[in-house]
């Protein structure tokens, strides 16, 4: 595919790098910006045109997407030290695809719709396997023509986009859908631990979740490395507490009652406290087996 369509992406983490990747193999030109020259070596392997400073690496691109991982790096970025927005170039479209606070997006909405900016608020659900394989979901709020202008792009790295209006209601989701991974993390890890103390074999048990009435996908995903007692992170404990944290304050701030985010963000502070916080949020497994007096198994027991 042959194109003249310019990208900037800004982030080039575990999920900006695989997002922007596809974009390169997609046909269009990626202009890549990170702070980390590690990650801008990488990007460059993969065909991004790598730049030394913001400035550059948005210059003639009407299309730039942010990849990063907390509000504090997003208003830094955008408002603050940064400065993104008023380097933008009026009429551009800004793409933010991070899990971040209501409040800290509807600041940067506010400073770029005086900028003559559209803002998309566009997190994504999904992995950085996922990314790769461009099977991302993209949950999108903000001016829907921008959004128009934008999909051709987002194609590449998206199985679906979701619009869900013009305003913050694309985090709401976010918020909303993670909460369910969440719970059903801590689900997963209490039913295992009763599992093994009603001595079912630790295989038969995962096979018979994945096949069950809550056979989700993540069910059916998070079966395969816990087979194998296999905790390396795709979506860290420390990263789940995070997003716990956001959507406490979400839901608070819309008056609405979530005591299993409140239960999850407990078990996930006890887990960072006892060593777990880098393993994958499934780790919910090791919390539950210590509260029931089981022994934390360094392999998966058979039969």
């Amino acid at each position: 595919m042959t194109t003249t369509t310019r990208v900037a992406w800004i982030g080039l983490g575990k999920l900006g790098l695989p997002m922007a990747a596809r974009i390169v193999g997609a046909g269009h030109s990626v202009q890549g910006y990170d702070l980390s020259a590690q990650r801008m070596a990488l990007a460059e392997g993969v065909g991004i045109r790598v730049h030394a400073d913001l400035a550059s690496a948005i210059e003639g691109c009407t299309l730039v997407f942010v990849s990063i991982p907390d509000d504090k790096a997003l208003l830094g970025l955008a408002l603050n030290s940064g400065d993104l927005i008023e380097k933008m170039a009026p009429g551009s479209v800004m793409i933010e695809t991070s899990t971040v606070s209501i409040e800290a997006s509807a600041r940067v909405a506010a400073a770029a719709g005086e900028k003559g900016i559209a803002y998309l608020r566009s997190p994504v659900s999904g992995n950085p396997v996922a990314a790769e394989s461009g099977t991302l979901s993209a949950m999108v709020s903000g001016p829907r023509e921008a959004l128009d202008q934008a999909i051709p792009v987002m194609k590449s790295f998206t199985k679906a986009q979701y619009w869900l209006g013009e305003d913050e209601q694309a985090r709401f989701a976010k918020l909303a859908i993670n909460l369910m991974i969440a719970v059903s993390a801590g689900m997963m890890g209490e039913a295992l631990a009763m599992a093994r103390k009603g001595n079912i074999g630790w295989d038969a048990m995962l096979e018979l979740m994945a096949d069950s009435a809550v056979g989700s996908p993540m069910v059916k995903y998070k079966a395969l490395p816990l087979k194998e007692r296999d905790f390396t992170s795709t979506f860290s404990a420390v990263q789940m507490a995070k997003d716990l944290d956001l959507i406490l304050g979400c839901a608070h701030g819309a008056g609405v009652p979530v005591p299993l985010a409140a239960q999850m963000r407990e078990a996930y502070a006890s887990l960072i406290g006892t060593g777990y916080g880098e393993d994958d949020y499934i780790a919910t497994v090791h919390h539950t087996e210590r509260l029931s007096g089981l022994s934390a198994l360094q392999s998966a027991p058979r039969g």
